[in-house]
């Protein structure tokens, strides 16, 4: 029977797997519109994965978690685009053709520094609990925002409120020194004379690679003794503390390796885009993400996934339904597309966290929250 169960469950995992591979494939024949809506969403997915570590697995509430997507997206922005040596006449002569960073080294790079920030951030905040450690974090992403909308002076380094933009696209396998071009993500690839996968089929792959390595990555950390040790200071801090658990170092791990995935994703994000402004990373950014991890289900791999998608695509797939059904005159100008689209989230939430307050896909065991009978059964 067991034999059975575990081939029934690689069957299911292979389909899942060639559903993922084709799915950009069928998005594209319907329109570009749909894949930039699927990309967005393994983006959003890098990002919760990344936040469930900070608050699912440790308990820590982090409101400025969109400051290290702007850390990412900036450092990628700066290494891959002509604004430094536009900015910069000596760096202009020390690189006359630009950097043209890999993107081998700009990922882990990007994931460092957003990992640096992440334990500056943490340091601070090690006796700070609930709404105090939220009010913090909060002041950390608006404080990353501001800094970046305002160093165009005295050094121009992050362009203000104008941005960066000709950021350079991302090439795959590309040898120089053997005369090969790589692949360039930022280009289509012609298949037939009446077919080619556009780049934003191309980039979907790269994001669904990154995000399958993520949640790996996550799984793990949540099996090891690491993730124990977080789970356990987020139901009792003091009881973890009395067990010999280091909780100031494992506090600044998960805020490390939760910045890290943002610092990846802010990386794709501005590969993607082409260009990043502070607009890109203002506190409503922060609360949605926090926003999908509660939604689809706190400390809960596929819950989180799940409501990363929900509430990443849910808003494109609206505004499409706006255009389509032509709402704005429906209701005789008086209600603006964007609100209404934004109006039907919020209630969406509402009645989510009223019906399941546990989330979408809730975690099976949930330290306190586990039910009575299964507490007695252990």
């Amino acid at each position: 029977m067991t034999i059975i169960n575990k081939r029934n469950k690689k069957v299911v995992w292979v389909l899942f797997a060639l559903a993922l591979g084709i799915l950009p494939l069928l998005l594209q024949a319907v329109g570009n519109f749909w894949v930039r809506i699927a990309d967005t969403a393994l983006l959003y997915v890098l990002l919760a994965l990344g936040l469930n570590i900070v608050v699912g697995f440790a308990g820590l509430l982090d409101l400025g978690f969109v400051a290290f997507f702007a850390i990412g997206a900036y450092l990628y922005g700066l290494m891959a685009s002509p604004h430094l040596a536009e900015a910069f006449p000596w760096f202009a002569q020390m690189f006359p053709d630009g950097l043209h960073t890999s993107i081998w080294l700009a990922i882990p790079l990007a994931a460092a520094v957003a990992g640096f920030f992440g334990i500056l951030l943490g340091a601070p905040t090690l006796k700070l609990r609930g709404d105090y450690l939220a009010i913090v974090t909060l002041g950390f992403g608006e404080i990353i925002r501001v800094f970046l909308n305002n160093l165009d002076q005295p050094i121009n380094l992050t362009n203000g409120p104008k941005g960066l933009g000709q950021i350079e696209s991302i090439t795959l396998f590309k040898f120089g020194w053997l005369g090969i071009p790589g692949v360039n993500l930022g280009q289509p690839i012609d298949i037939t004379e009446n077919y080619a996968i556009n780049s934003v089929t191309l980039y979907y792959y790269m994001f669904l690679l990154l995000a399958v390595a993520s949640v790996v990555i996550c799984h793990r950390l949540e099996i090891s003794r690491i993730g124990r040790a977080w789970m356990a200071i987020r139901e009792d801090e003091i009881a973890a503390k009395a067990m010999g658990i280091n909780t100031r170092n494992m506090k600044l791990l998960a805020f490390g390796m939760g910045a890290t995935f943002g610092g990846v994703s802010g990386t794709m994000f501005a590969a993607f885009q082409g260009f990043v402004s502070p607009e890109s990373f203002s506190l409503t950014e922060s609360v949605m993400i926090v926003a999908m991890v509660v939604l689809g289900g706190i400390g809960h791999l596929p819950g989180v996934i799940l409501g990363a998608i929900l509430l990443s695509a849910l808003p494109e797939v609206l505004r499409w339904v706006a255009g389509v059904f032509d709402l704005q005159s429906l209701t005789g100008g008086r209600l603006d597309a964007a609100i209404l689209r934004q109006l039907l989230i919020a209630l969406a939430m509402i009645i989510v966290m009223l019906l399941r307050p546990r989330g979408l896909w809730p975690t099976p065991m949930h330290g306190k929250a586990l039910p009575q009978e299964a507490a007695r059964q252990g």
